[in-house]
């Protein structure tokens, strides 16, 4: 693939939970967002997310040139980590200090979901030098943003009444390499590669 005269792209790896599980997830969601339940008023108010582009991400690239998907494109296939079952765990605010999304934890009993991300993080610097944020792994599913630039304060997160999360186990069907489009309505994500999980 070309350079594209600078043109650039922005990438993520994940995993990709099976279609009920999203469902219930989004469903869960929408129950967290009603009126009176996300402590966050006017343009604070949350959005939901549809069902469909619900997973949980293991590598955010950020912005890279487009002429790197190619290369890009076969890292899920380099992986060999499989990962058996997952659970949902409790909700949670991110980032904890300047809220913006509504997520919930995923526990990773055997480590296997870490496995495979620092797995991901060893084939991405082998393609394309790519460095990883400093900050350690958190397994968690975003459900719901915030409306608007402006965070939730810290004691509104802290005041909204969740729901608990639905107690649901799984696994992931798949790892994908995702394009992000950024459109008016909220982001797009586009396919570009991927490996199946649910193998065994």
């Amino acid at each position: 693939m070309s350079g594209g005269g600078g043109a650039t792209a922005r990438l993520f790896l994940a995993v990709d939970p099976p279609e009920q599980i999203r469902l219930e997830l989004a469903s869960w969601a929408r129950a967290a967002a009603a009126p009176g339940r996300s402590g966050a008023r006017g343009r604070q108010e949350l959005r939901v997310l549809e069902a469909e582009v619900l997973h949980i991400t293991l590598c955010f690239l950020g912005s890279r040139p487009v002429g790197e998907i190619d290369e890009l494109a076969g890292v899920p296939a380099a992986t060999t980590t499989e990962v058996g079952e997952l659970s949902v765990g409790a909700p949670l605010w991110l980032p904890p200090r300047r809220p913006r999304n509504l997520a919930v934890e995923i526990h990773d009993q055997d480590g296997e979901l870490e496995r495979l991300q620092r797995e991901l993080v060893a084939e991405l610097r082998r393609a394309v030098a790519w460095e990883p944020e400093r900050r350690r792994f958190r397994a968690h599913l975003t459900v719901a943003r915030v409306r608007g630039r402006e965070a939730l304060s810290g004691s509104s997160a802290q005041a909204a009444t969740i729901p608990a999360t639905p107690p649901l186990r799984f696994r992931p069907e798949s790892l994908t390499l995702y394009r992000s489009w950024l459109e008016p309505s909220g982001a797009r994500y586009e396919a570009l590669a991927g490996r199946p999980l649910d193998l065994y």
